[in-house]
């Protein structure tokens, strides 16, 4: 089945651009490190996934591009043709000239309603192209205009549009000293308004991939690009082909219906995060060597601590003596820092992964107590190997990790809100008082939600 990717502003293009080109760069790579066979499966599984052939042989890109500026998308554009490699279909992008400045109202309620037949008319097209649509994977920043403002908008029209189809969020959460001075505003908007017609969002947190890029990476002077190639790896990671059951013989046909069968029991969680290890500088990779009991060590205690890297996990952190089965005590008698879980996907890329144990993810005080651990814990598996790293593990989470970040922007945009900062600039678009004090109260009922977990 085939995935649409929606591109949406200026941070939403230049991540889907760096996705396609990882997703190319690992299909393309002599590093599979598994049989000719399982590897041209693997390829023909990801071509029907992302791309579609076109008598040019370059695959194209299933995507459609969106921005209210016409710069990044112009570039993005070329860059990717000139690559060699893969494109974008060069009559599937809208642009305009004005930007949406930072302001949701403007991308929600003035560019959304203006732009929509347009908008929509290009995502049919890329829809009608899909022999089999799997659904929709969008990608957005919360904290500026276009992507927020108008990236909601557009869900909700997807939504209406594609009633069974399945839709993934990708957001990008700000720096938590971000240079939007209403990005809390445009944050807590965005949110409660996906919340309503998605089916997940998948987050990844700024300042988190900065550290990775600082740490991990080693790079000294931290670009966008250096920044977005991180995330791009991460979610090729999740992406690219697996087998979704133990001994299949076929590589997964629906990603997305998979990940939400797997990752969202209950709608009323829906937020998914991302964890990928190894990560490290192409050239360190010759000289190190990963066992798998290693990673998937370090991957269980990066959940159970909420840990975002593999360096500096809190190692004290363990889960709790589940002594008592009353939900009320269960909750209460959690260690302070202990990250609980609704659901976990551990996906694992490389040789003698058949044999790695995964016992530890099905331990029971990992998990809320209201669903069965088997049921809560999923693994995906192939041989061939992901971007030049031998053994790859990677954790895809519904649980608390958000909770802190999430109560910190809610709290930011409150304490504007209520001293009346900014919101003229809102009204004026037509996002009213009573707009804003909703969507507090739909993301306050999240985090209790979690919280009580």
């Amino acid at each position: 089945m085939s995935i649409v990717t929606v591109q949406l502003g200026q941070c939403g293009n230049q991540i889907g651009h760096e996705v396609f080109n990882a997703i190319c760069g690992d299909v393309h790579g002599t590093h599979g490190l598994c049989s000719k066979t399982e590897n041209e499966s693997y390829r023909d599984a990801c071509k029907e996934r992302f791309f579609r052939e076109e008598e040019s042989e370059v695959p194209v890109a299933r995507a459609v591009l969106v921005d209210m500026e016409p710069k990044v998308i112009s570039q993005t554009l070329s860059i990717a043709a000139r690559s060699g490699y893969w494109k974008y279909n060069s009559r599937s992008h809208f642009c305009q000239k004005q930007g949406s400045g930072n302001n949701w109202a403007n991308g929600y309620s003035v560019h959304g309603p203006k732009h929509k037949e347009v908008i929509m008319d290009l995502v049919q097209k890329e829809a009608e192209k899909c022999d089999r649509l799997g659904g929709f994977f969008t990608i957005m920043s919360m904290a500026g205009g276009t992507g927020s403002g108008l990236g909601a908008f557009v869900t909700q029209c997807l939504r209406d549009a594609f009633p069974t189809s399945f839709i993934l969020n990708h957001v990008i959460w700000p720096y938590g000293t971000g240079e939007v001075i209403v990005q809390n505003y445009n944050s807590v908007l965005t949110l409660s308004h996906l919340y309503q017609s998605s089916d997940a969002l998948l987050v990844h947190e700024n300042d988190v991939i900065h550290k990775i890029c600082a740490q991990l990476m080693n790079i000294k002077q931290i670009s966008f690009r250096d920044v977005n190639q991180v995330i791009a790896h991460q979610l090729g990671s999740v992406f690219q082909p697996t087998y979704t059951a133990e001994g299949g013989l076929h590589y997964s046909r629906n990603p997305l219906g998979d990940l939400m069968e797997t990752l969202v029991p209950h709608p009323e969680f829906k937020m998914l995060g991302l964890r990928n290890i190894p990560q490290m500088p192409e050239n360190f990779l010759a000289y190190s060597a990963f066992s798998w009991p290693g990673l998937i060590k370090h991957l269980r205690q990066m959940l159970i601590a909420n840990a975002k890297m593999e360096e500096g996990i809190d190692w004290q952190v363990r889960p709790p003596r589940l002594g008592s089965t009353l939900p009320s005590s269960h909750s209460t008698n959690k260690p302070l820092h202990f990250n609980t879980s609704i659901a976990n996907l551990v996906i694992l890329r490389g040789k003698d992964m058949h044999s790695v144990d995964l016992g530890s993810f099905q331990d029971p005080s990992l998990y809320t107590s209201w669903l069965n651990p088997q049921a809560a814990f999923n693994a995906w598996k192939t041989p061939r190997a992901f971007n030049k790293y031998e053994k790859s593990a990677s954790l895809v989470s519904n649980s608390q990790f958000l909770l802190k970040p999430l109560d910190s922007v809610v709290g930011k945009a409150w304490n504007m809100f209520a001293s009346k900062a900014y919101i003229h600039q809102y009204t004026k678009f037509g996002i009213e008082e009573e707009d804003f004090l909703d969507s507090f109260t739909a993301l306050e009922q999240v985090i209790s939600s979690y919280s009580n977990l």
